[in-house]
């Protein structure tokens, strides 16, 4: 187990994204559980900071896309450019050709263009006139986006939201932790000079190892009555898809490996469900994520946890 080098990486995030550990933990997580994570918040209190770090910390390549509502397809994927002096079309690589790529406000944009993400999300790759290109491993994309009550936001497709292994919010700063900000280095020069502890090549051998943590077949039963209650649930008009019981699986795989065990747990399951599922539910009243979050809870209290 690399427990060790994971700290590392919690504490180099830590020291720039402060007081806010974790959420910072499921970023970690969402990676090693070769995940995507969306964050959802008000401008300003250090989304793009926490994808940046991540990418920093680690070592990894990093592309920013901002959202805007004239972006096209191609501006993410790439385009095919025709070279005069070979007479034939070349391949421009977009900004998705990154190790860890920043989907910076997608619900300014439109469903179009977000779906120029779906096939790298959950393929790894892309398909450009008939050709297919790989992505670079490790790949995970970080998502932002603004609250849906804020002007020019377009709800994102529930094919999209599903493809997001986790969906949180940072939140404001503990006073005393912004008041550092105030008065302190800037985080952008901060990580100008940042030093990575862990490498890409480190994290895909973690990923691998992420996969071989045991599962005892009792709390598959209890993970999959988990999932089967969001479907029967009278609150509920779409309950968790087949990827969402994938993704807890995975996370709670990915959470037990960062705690340096190679068995999961029922908390592992238990302390991620609303991470995980919270967002891909469809509520029959129009109500926050919130809501959906605590009809979970209501579930996690009604099943029997295995001893």
């Amino acid at each position: 187990m690399a427990d060790n080098s994971l700290r590392l990486l919690q504490e180099r995030i830590d020291s720039v994204i402060r007081g806010k550990q974790s959420a910072v933990r499921m970023a970690i997580v969402t990676l090693l559980g070769r995940g995507h994570l969306l964050i959802e918040d008000v401008p300003g209190v250090g989304k793009t900071t926490l994808a940046f770090t991540l990418a920093k910390a680690t070592n990894c390549s990093f592309q920013r896309i901002q959202f805007t509502s004239d972006l096209l397809p191609t501006d993410i994927i790439g385009v095919s450019i025709y070279n005069p002096d070979t007479k034939n079309f070349e391949f421009k690589e977009g900004p998705i050709f990154a190790n860890i790529v920043l989907a910076d406000e997608i619900n300014r944009t439109s469903p179009k263009t977000q779906s120029a993400l779906l096939e790298a999300m959950n393929e790894r790759r892309v398909s450009v006139d008939r050709k297919t290109h790989t992505l670079p491993e490790p790949f995970m994309v970080v998502a932002t986006q603004n609250p849906a009550e804020y002007h020019g936001t377009f709800p994102l497709p529930e094919s999209q939201i599903d493809r997001f292994m986790m969906h949180i919010k940072l939140g404001y700063p503990e006073a005393a932790y912004e008041k550092q900000a105030l008065i302190g280095q800037s985080s952008l020069e901060f990580l100008e000079g940042m030093q990575s502890v862990i490498t890409g090549d480190e994290i895909l051998k973690m990923q691998s190892e992420v996969d071989y943590v045991k599962v005892d077949n009792t709390l598959l039963d209890y993970l999959m009555a988990i999932i089967t209650a969001t479907r029967n649930n009278e609150k509920i008009r779409l309950g968790a898809s087949t990827r969402g019981a994938q993704f807890l699986l995975k996370a709670a795989k990915a959470n037990a490996y960062y705690e340096g065990r190679d068995y999961i747990v029922p908390d592992d399951i238990r302390n991620l469900a609303t991470t995980v599922l919270g967002h891909r539910l469809i509520l029959k009243a129009r109500t926050s994520l919130t809501d959906a979050e605590e009809i979970i809870k209501e579930i996690l209290e009604k099943i029997p946890v295995p001893v």
